[in-house]
């Protein structure tokens, strides 16, 4: 591995954020157009989309798991399955990887799976084959790349919660270019040019990872010992302490993707139904929304840092989980506006892109004082042998908050616009208290991580 340094950092970190970059482009492209490719086009008429692979076998089981199903319905169901198995995959990745082929390798697997994925979406009678390459693709890239952002600092290096809020910029820059590129490829020409242009993504990320692997920490041997003869050592009593707050924490974590996700399904509906998006004479996709997330992410997020360095000099920073807690809760605030602002523009009303743009930069401050913040703390804490299963762990957290995210959009066309937010709302304040009640002792066991 180079010592050479940029900004500060191991030019490894960059390679990392690189890299991060395209695979998000891909994912965030494709998720995009999911929803609106679902609502629009395949599903429209469930009744005569039978020519999709498996299609009938899916249908019937939710059916029989959920009753009669509308269009969004299922598509969110859908939405909620795919993106919740996204996340539950890494956690299998990561096992392998501490195991057996290391995190390299299963990067370059990874990589190679979600690119198929993507140009199997160019087919829709392959639709239900490319969620499945997609979701085992992720399952070996995702843990494995995050880690290695964590190995290329010595333990106790100040540096690393700023290197993992870079590397989230990587992940957000590649997330703001994706809804523009593929978003407008898939609603102004042709889908399947939309769901392509994410799988070019995807390859472009693995060559810049291939080309900069020299500047990437090496497996050492050691490791790959400790993977041969050293997996059934005991854990020691202050490893299992800080497993059960890990546990506990990705719990809590659930409700806070539940809300989040709901960018992708409901509020990408409430977009492109309820949103003017017609904008110096020109008709703009709704998938633009998608990009105000990442654009406020990597606005912010050094000068989030910054705020955060000016605290910690007066000694009133909080600590990760306190950070977690303020997270939630930002997230419950953006949702009770959200809720403020449907019931002022009506069922079938247009907003102005405004206000929905002031709403995704609360739920996206909350993201900044959540995300970055979980992904450094599992790199801080966890037993060396188990990091990237525990990132998986921490992954594994995603998928059921994507699940949930899927049932709770499920009821968006239940119930009033005012009502349904207002009760997304509810569900992320809950998850801020339960960060906050055990705040004590939850920051004992990390020991102020």
């Amino acid at each position: 591995m180079s010592t050479k340094e940029i900004f500060g950092h191991p030019r490894g970190l960059f390679v990392l954020f690189f890299t991060e970059m395209w695979e998000r482009f891909s994912y965030y492209g494709m998720r995009a157009l999911l929803m609106l490719y679902m609502t629009k086009v395949l599903f429209l008429d469930p009744q005569n989309a039978h020519h999709v692979l498996g299609f009938d076998a899916i249908y019937g089981m939710m059916g029989r798991l959920y009753g009669p199903l509308t269009t969004t319905g299922l598509s969110s169901r859908l939405y909620g399955f795919y993106t919740g198995f996204v996340y539950f995959t890494p956690f299998f990745g990561g096992i392998i990887a501490d195991r057996y082929i290391g995190q390299r390798k299963s990067v370059y697997v990874g990589g190679f799976l979600m690119a198929i994925g993507h140009f199997l979406m160019a087919f829709p009678d392959l639709f239900f084959p490319a969620l499945l390459f997609l979701i085992l693709g992720n399952g070996f890239f995702k843990p494995n790349i995050s880690t290695q952002v964590g190995s290329l600092y010595a333990e106790g290096d100040e540096r690393r919660d700023r290197a993992f809020t870079i590397f989230y910029m990587g992940i957000n820059l590649g997330a703001f270019f994706s809804p523009l590129v593929c978003g407008t490829l898939g609603q102004k020409v042709g889908w399947h040019y939309g769901f392509g242009a994410a799988g070019i993504g995807m390859l472009i990320g693995l060559l810049i990872y291939h080309f900069g692997r020299g500047e990437l920490p090496v497996e050492s041997p050691k490791s790959k010992k400790q993977r041969e003869t050293h997996n059934y050592e005991p854990l020691t009593r202050d490893d299992w302490i800080k497993i059960g707050a890990l546990v506990y924490l990705c719990a809590v974590n659930i409700l806070f993707w539940g809300v989040y996700e709901q960018q992708g399904d409901t509020m990408q509906l409430f977009a492109d139904k309820n949103t003017d998006w017609h904008l110096l004479g020109f008709d703009v996709p709704s998938t633009w929304f998608q990009s105000f997330n990442p654009f406020i992410i990597f606005a912010m997020a050094p000068l989030v840092d910054i705020f955060w360095g000016w605290q910690a000099k007066r000694g009133k920073e909080p600590g990760s989980v306190g950070k977690m807690a303020l997270g939630c809760a930002m997230a419950g605030i953006s949702f009770l506006v959200l809720a403020y602002y449907a019931n002022q523009i009506g069922a079938d009303g247009k907003g102005t892109v405004l206000w929905l743009f002031g709403i995704t930069f609360i739920l996206t401050m909350g993201e900044l004082y959540l995300s970055p913040i979980g992904l450094s703390l599992v790199t801080k804490i966890a037993p060396g042998r188990m990091v990237s299963m525990l990132m998986g762990m921490w992954l594994l957290s995603s998928f059921f908050g994507n699940y949930m995210a899927g049932a709770i959009g499920a009821y968006y066309d239940k119930m009033t616009l005012p009502h349904f937010f207002t009760m997304v709302a509810i569900i992320a304040f809950a998850g801020a208290i339960l960060f906050v009640i055990p705040l004590k002792p939850l920051h004992k066991m990390v020991k102020g991580a």
